[in-house]
């Protein structure tokens, strides 16, 4: 089931297309994080200001000085001593899409427990795009029934998987963080 599913979606975004995916923190969109297309269509699929950007994902923590210019140790820690999924922005991002990069040249990335995002990101090789499955401005859904059907009917791809689980899944804390090791919260 599950590797069916990573195939299936794999195939989809390999394609330049977006799916509509589980993660550790609520259901997502994602694509390709180097396709530059595909990130364009979530933008407009959530109607999203494109200067608000997204994170990536990533399936293990030994990735993230290919995104980023200067990782500084202390990422390392916070990643693997935080109580509930964590993201980082940080700056000097690269090896991306450029719309996915913020103005001030930083990115978020996430490194993800969820199974179904660790197989797929190591068959792309790649970070995935992931974004909540909500129009921008709109409540971000806490189980699969809550997603518009607009946003359902919009993606490439739904995966099967986790469709009727009702655990209550909140979003990611946030933290910014600087080569220096300087860090604050964005979000808790």
């Amino acid at each position: 089931m599950l590797r069916d599913e990573v195939a299936k979606a794999f195939k989809v975004i390999q394609e330049g297309g977006i799916i509509l995916y589980p993660t550790d923190t609520i259901w997502g969109i994602d694509c390709d994080a180097t396709n530059t297309e595909a990130v364009k269509k979530i933008y407009r699929l959530k109607q999203r200001d494109e200067a608000k950007s997204m994170i990536i994902l990533l399936d293990t923590d030994n990735k993230l000085q290919s995104y980023v210019s200067e990782v500084p140790e202390i990422a390392y820690d916070l990643i693997q001593y935080a109580e509930n999924p964590l993201t980082l922005v940080m700056p000097g991002a690269k090896n991306i899409s450029p719309a996915l990069i913020n103005i001030d040249g930083s990115i978020g990335i996430r490194v993800t427990s969820n199974p179904f995002c660790e197989q797929l990101i190591q068959r792309m090789r790649k970070p995935l795009v992931s974004t909540s499955a909500n129009i921008s401005g709109k409540p971000s859904p806490q189980y699969f029934s809550q997603i518009e059907p607009e946003i359902i009917d919009s993606v490439d791809y739904v995966v099967d998987i986790d469709q009727h689980s009702m655990e209550i899944k909140n979003p990611s804390t946030i933290m910014r963080l600087d080569p220096s090791g300087r860090f604050e919260f964005i979000r808790r």
